[in-house]
């Protein structure tokens, strides 16, 4: 009697919640949703299990961490520091590394957890970028991705610099500097910025709000919305056999995709967890406290941040003065160039768009070799990223290597711009060489690794046929051709001004789909025909064909 009274009970609290938030109805449509399944979807799914980290051992390390810049002298665990005078955020973040029980490991498992999280945002958008998944409708999610990524370097930035140690105090006077290099205005953000003079006395407890108030809720909506377009849009997919742009082969949220997402969470913190207690990451107490008057040696920021850094350092110290206003080019241009970097990958979404017309949507996604321009473009971004990156630590390459910083920082500054061109470049070729490839494969068959001796004496590899789904694999993808340019003269033979857009959009389709930007796929006229039977026993071939052995059905002219 017990069990059935329960059961009604249960049965009436969910009709209860139903009626009222309509969950039975939202749950039996999404909770069967399918997912299609690719390692490269994992990527995603590590960015927000370190998202989700990073707010649990936030929260943790809010409770014991006083942003304050108030000095007082230490007493702590720390001996080497007893008696020194520090800010009260220094303190604490020592307190919390040699006093807290579990402290500076859920300190180390944020910071690891930061550092995982940008770069899996990172190369998850590479993923998208390099796949086309940003086509329509998925424009708004790729730019509410990039504005995730572009928020987290600048919330991993504040995250560092709340302790108040020698290393973090370095990036604070970089920042003052950029803020500085403003005309005009230079002076008056830095003084609002830092609440007077540097360091002033309001630039932890300003940060320490963004970091765990404003910014945490801002890429928090922004990952939820991200999610929901995700269900909406539904999940893109590699193509292959049965998949279309109008379904989506692979497994159901619940309760398949569900227990594999449980676990790989978990096996994501594990991960995270071990890392932070085998690896010291921003050991503040080496560093000492922030003195306006000292920096400590080899100061390098986060990884993320190092092609900033690299654009500073590569840039030489100009100067210029307009108008009476002193304009510090050396800061001014990195300061300019650094989110201009960023934004140029914005954007491009919207710019294929333009340039090819295409309205229609994508599900489906491109392999990379099949856009050369496009992944040439991507590649020579990423070369000028990390060309900037490694500039960032020129000092540490020339000590390291006993090298000259001066060669190191001139290698830098002609790498910046000649890296990503000879990168486009290369990176075209490796993509149509590669499509050659595939053109060849599916003409005449896979190579076996079986070498026959012909009649004559000849010597040739066997080919084998594909299957179909290979096949398919290989030729189902669209090759957009270039757009035509307008006629010059009207249907009256009247001259008409075409508009320098037009003619722009014109050249760069030209650019990225005509004649030597993508080799022609196989097509079915071009396919060889399949393998006639074999004839039955006691009986002759039919003429003009034979029996199919390896690739004599496929290159007849080999046959003597």
């Amino acid at each position: 009697m017990s069990g059935s009274t329960d059961a009604a009970a249960g049965e009436r609290v969910a009709d209860w919640a139903d009626g009222r938030l309509g969950i039975y109805g939202l749950g039996r449509k999404y909770l069967r949703k399918v997912f299609p399944d690719h390692w490269s979807f994992l990527l995603g799914e590590i960015c927000l299990y370190t998202f989700v980290i990073l707010i649990l051992t936030g929260v943790y390390l809010t409770l014991f961490f006083h942003p304050s810049m108030n000095e007082v002298e230490y007493h702590g665990s720390y001996l080497p520091l007893s008696g020194v005078r520090m800010s009260e955020a220094y303190s604490s973040t020592l307190d919390i590394s040699f006093d807290v029980r579990g402290g500076l490991l859920i300190r180390q498992i944020h910071h690891w957890a930061a550092l995982i999280f940008i770069a899996a945002m990172f190369v998850h958008m590479m993923r998208h970028f390099f796949t086309g998944s940003f086509r329509k409708p998925r424009e708004l999610n790729w730019l509410f991705g990039w504005l995730l990524l572009f928020l987290a370097l600048f919330e991993g930035l504040m995250g560092y610099s709340l302790p108040d140690d020698l290393l973090s105090g370095a990036g604070m006077r970089l920042i003052e500097g950029m803020t500085l290099a403003v005309p005009v205005v230079g002076t008056y953000l830095s003084f609002f910025l830092f609440g007077g003079e540097f360091p002033g006395h309001d630039i932890v407890a300003r940060f320490y709000s963004l970091h765990v108030l404003l910014l945490p809720g801002i890429m928090a909506a922004l990952v939820v919305t991200h999610l929901i377009l995700v269900f909406y849009h539904k999940h893109t997919q590699f193509p292959g056999p049965g998949k279309t742009e109008e379904n989506v082969v692979g497994q159901p949220f619940f309760p398949v995709y569900a227990a594999k997402a449980g676990g790989f969470f978990f096996l994501v913190f594990g991960v995270v967890a071990a890392v932070a207690a085998v690896a010291t990451v921003n050991p503040v107490w080496v560093y000492g406290p922030y003195r306006p008057d000292q920096v400590s040696t080899g100061a390098q920021p986060d990884w993320y941040l190092g092609f900033a850094e690299g654009l500073v350092r590569v840039m030489p110290g100009w100067e210029i003065v307009i108008g009476g206003h002193t304009l510090a080019l050396g800061i001014l241009v990195p300061f300019l160039a650094f989110p201009l970097w960023l934004v140029l990958i914005g954007v491009y979404p919207f710019v294929e768009a333009w340039i090819t017309g295409d309205r229609r949507e994508h599900h489906l996604l491109d392999r990379p070799r099949n856009r050369p321009v496009r992944t040439g473009l991507g590649v020579a971004w990423l070369t000028g990223f990390l060309v900037a990156m490694a500039a960032g630590g020129n000092d540490l390459w020339a000590t390291h290597f006993h090298l000259s910083v001066n060669a190191i920082t001139w290698t830098a500054r002609v790498a910046l711009f000649a890296g990503p061109v000879l990168a486009f470049v290369v990176t075209r070729r490796i993509c149509l060489g590669l499509q050659r490839r595939d053109r060849d494969k599916v003409l005449h068959g896979r190579e076996t690794g079986r070498i026959k001796r012909l009649p004559h004496g000849e010597f040739v590899e066997i080919h084998e046929p594909l299957d179909r789904a290979e096949s398919f694999r290989l030729t189902q993808h669209e090759q957009p051709a270039a757009l035509e340019a307008p006629p010059d003269t009207d249907a009256h033979g009247v001259r008409r001004r075409v508009p320098p857009g037009q003619r722009l959009r014109v050249a760069l389709s030209r650019w990225m789909y005509g004649t030597g930007s993508q080799i022609p796929k196989a097509g079915r006229p071009e396919l060889p025909a399949p393998p006639a039977p074999p004839a039955p026993a006691g009986t002759s071939a039919p003429a003009g064909t034979s029996a199919p052995e390896g690739d004599e059905t496929r290159r007849p002219s080999l046959r003597p």
